[in-house]
C-alpha cells in the first residue's frame, strides 16, 4: 500500500507540476495545454501505471471504487496521496514562477464558465466538468478492464482521451475533470498570489468530477453486464 501512495503522489506531483507550468507558461494556450496534460498522463501510466494503477486523480479512484475495483481504505489512500502530490507540484512550480519574476496567468487554475460567477455559469461549468470527467473516467474503465484486451495500449488511449476533454473544457472551464489538481492550484494561488477566486470556487470542480465519475461507472456497469 505505500508503494501505491507514493506512486498515486508521484504521478499527481508530476501532473500538476508539469501540465500546469504549462498552462501558466503559455497562458492556457489551447493545444500546448492540452497535450501537456494528455502527454503527462502517457508518461505516468507506463510509469507508475503497473505499481498503483496509475489513478492520479480522485474521480478516476471513485470510479474504480464504485466498480470494485478498489476497497474503501484503497481509496482513501490513494485520495490523500493524490491531493499531497498536486499539492507539491503546483506549490513548486508557482515557487519557481514567482522566484523567476513571471506571473502564471489566470494562475492556471479553473473557472467558472466565462469568468462571471452567477447562477449560469455555476451550472454550466457543472454541466461541462459532469459530462468530461463522465467521458474519461467511462473510457478508462473499459480499457482498463482485463477483458477488453488493450492493457498495453491502454496508457496511450487514456492520454488522448484527456488530450481530448482538455481540448473541449480548457475555454469553459479550463478543464478539471480532476479534484486534486483543482484543489492543488486554488491552494496555491492563494498562498502565493493573494487570490481567493479559485478556492471559492474549488467546490464546483470537486462535486462535478466526482459526479461525473458515479455516472460513468453507472453506465460501465450497466453496458458490461453479463446475463447470468
Amino acid at each position: 500500500m505505500f508503494k501505491k501512495a507514493l506512486a498515486e503522489f508521484i504521478g499527481t506531483f508530476v501532473l500538476v507540476f508539469a501540465a500546469c507550468g504549462v498552462a501558466g507558461a503559455t497562458g492556457g494556450e489551447l493545444v500546448a495545454t492540452s497535450l501537456a496534460f494528455g502527454l503527462v498522463i502517457v508518461a505516468m501510466a507506463y510509469s507508475i501505471g503497473r505499481v498503483s494503477g496509475c489513478h492520479i486523480n480522485p474521480a478516476v479512484s471513485l470510479g474504480c471504487l464504485l466498480t470494485k475495483r478498489m476497497n474503501v481504505k484503497e481509496f482513501c489512500v490513494y485520495v490523500i496521496s493524490q491531493i499531497l502530490g498536486g499539492f507539491a507540484g503546483a506549490a513548486l512550480v508557482f515557487g519557481l514562477f514567482k522566484m523567476a519574476g513571471v506571473v502564471i496567468p489566470g494562475d492556471a487554475c479553473n473557472g467558472v464558465v466565462g469568468g462571471t460567477v452567477n447562477a449560469g455559469g455555476i451550472i454550466a461549468a457543472l454541466i461541462t466538468e459532469i459530462v468530461l470527467t463522465c467521458i474519461f473516467v467511462y473510457v478508462i474503465l473499459n480499457v482498463t478492464d482485463e477483458k477488453a484486451g488493450t492493457s498495453k495500449k491502454a496508457g496511450l488511449i487514456i492520454g488522448l482521451t484527456l488530450t481530448l476533454v482538455h481540448l473541449i473544457g480548457i475555454t469553459l472551464t479550463g478543464t478539471s475533470v480532476n479534484p486534486a489538481r483543482s484543489i492543488a492550484t486554488a491552494l496555491t494561488a492563494l498562498i502565493y498570489n493573494g487570490n481567493p477566486a479559485p478556492l471559492s470556487q474549488v467546490w464546483i470542480f470537486i462535486v462535478a468530477p466526482l459526479v461525473g465519475a458515479a455516472v460513468a461507472a453507472g453506465l460501465y456497469k450497466a453496458l458490461n453486464a453479463e446475463k447470468k
